[in-house]
């Protein structure tokens, strides 16, 4: 193992759990959602937020919600937006919600604070599912704002059309996989919106949802989870039965390109690092998390992880956490710090984790982009003030002469301003780096 980690517990979820989401849409808070799955008590949604010091765990919204929490996603363009798939009973179903205040704006974050909105909530039951139909999974297209929403059913795949104005949903296609097989959740491509990848019995199937046909079938998979590699086209992990976790390419399906065990029984969950994609983490049933550092191929468009680049690792395996007393299946990667993630136990238990290395590097890499900015100004403001003085020289050739030359003198003038102000925010940008290399971020 490399490195160091430290972690935070949070304590506040009362009653067993499976789901938490990094609130991506949230950019200047590292936030996630988590929700409960409690039997004969009303169940919860958490909003957790790590404080600006990164030394406690803050609950900015404690909100009721009727049912067993089944699957937990943020919206990917509106930090107040969130979808759950829920069970009462024999009764199934999935809805959209919306958070009505965030972050202090409201006078009480009251347990029933969220409460009043799910009665007539922005868009309330988007999907209708009978008793005999068990709904898996909501997706969402991660990337950005979309007007799509993928709904998986045990045996269909559907994709919706969203009305936010008229907060309605309404079916524009779907799909079923034949009696004889049962689909159990799926992932949606980050490159391309038109491509989704669907758990499927012993298979994983993926789906051109243009013509909702099936495009490509990895074979003899025995796959819980799904997760595409957010900065590789063609690149997923599947969390296995088998005791661990498998890369593949979909240009190459009959094969993984990795395969990586060391998970003592079944693997439930697999999240790629928004930021570096060589990093991945796993966990499941043996109450471990495994943080990996896989080097599938040399791209230099797509950025090296500060383990990767530090030193070649024989050993994929980064580090193992194993403080937990339950089965985990809840993982998410902060997207805005990508040295932090959270993870959900089943007994309740949330723990914020921060690998020391991956947050160091990321610091040192952060001031280098700043140099490159600085360095970016500097070259930008020479350039304009040579062409300045040569413009000026130019122009005094037909002082007198030009009747227009008061006003381009003028125009001129405004040039030089602006140029000055450049200058001053290159003043400012440079302290601001002397100041983050001599005291770097605890």
């Amino acid at each position: 193992m490399q490195g160091a980690s430290t972690g935070i517990v949070y304590g506040g979820l009362k009653y067993q759990a499976r789901c938490i989401a990094d609130v991506r849409a949230d950019p200047d808070h590292t936030t996630f959602l988590a929700g409960t799955l409690s039997l004969k008590e009303e169940n919860e949604v958490h909003l957790i937020r790590l404080s600006a010091s990164g030394s406690e765990l803050v609950c900015e919204g404690l909100f009721y919600h009727p049912n067993e929490i089944w699957d937990l996603k943020s919206c990917p363009y509106d930090p107040r937006i969130f979808s759950t798939v829920f069970t009462s009973g024999e009764t199934y179903g999935a809805s959209i919600w919306k958070i009505p205040e965030l972050y202090g704006q409201s006078n009480s974050h009251s347990w029933n604070n969220l409460f009043p909105s799910m009665s007539t909530p922005l868009r309330s039951n988007v999907i209708h599912l009978s008793n005999k139909s068990i709904c898996d999974s909501i997706l969402w297209w991660p990337l950005g704002k979309h007007d799509k929403l993928i709904s998986i059913d045990e045996g269909n795949l559907f994709l919706w059309s969203l009305d936010s104005s008229n907060k309605r949903a309404k079916v524009i296609s779907q799909e079923s996989v034949g009696m004889l097989h049962n689909l159990s959740g799926g992932a949606w491509d980050p490159h391309d919106r038109n491509a989704v990848a669907a758990i499927c019995d012993s298979s994983l199937q993926c789906w051109d949802l243009r013509t909702m046909k099936r495009a490509n079938t990895i074979e003899h998979a025995h796959v819980r989870d799904v997760d595409y590699n957010p900065k590789r086209q063609h690149i997923l992990a599947t969390a296995e039965d088998e005791s661990g976790i498998h890369i593949w390419d979909l240009r190459m399906p009959k094969f993984p390109l990795k395969e990586l065990p060391r998970h003592m029984h079944w693997t439930w969950a697999v999240r790629h690092n928004p930021e570096y994609d060589n990093l991945i983490l796993s966990a499941g049933t043996d109450s471990t998390v495994n943080l990996w550092s896989v080097k599938i191929a040399s791209d230099d468009s797509t950025p090296e992880s500060p383990v990767d680049s530090s030193r070649r690792l024989t050993d994929p395996l980064l580090n193992s956490y194993t403080d937990y007393e339950d089965s985990i299946y809840g993982l998410a990667w902060s997207s805005r710090e990508p040295s932090v993630f959270a993870s959900l136990s089943y007994d309740g238990r949330v723990m914020f984790l921060e690998h020391l290395l991956l947050r160091d590097t990321y610091t040192k890499d952060s001031v280098q982009a700043l140099h490159r900015i600085r360095k970016y100004l500097l070259e930008a403001t020479e350039e304009a003030s040579i062409a300045y003085n040569k413009a000026v020289t130019r122009l005094r050739e037909y002082q007198g002469v030009d009747p227009h030359f008061d006003t381009i003198a003028r125009q001129y003038h405004e040039i030089v301003k602006k140029l000055e102000g450049m200058q001053w925010t290159i003043h400012q940008v440079e302290m601001d780096l002397k100041r983050s290399l001599d005291h770097p971020t605890a």
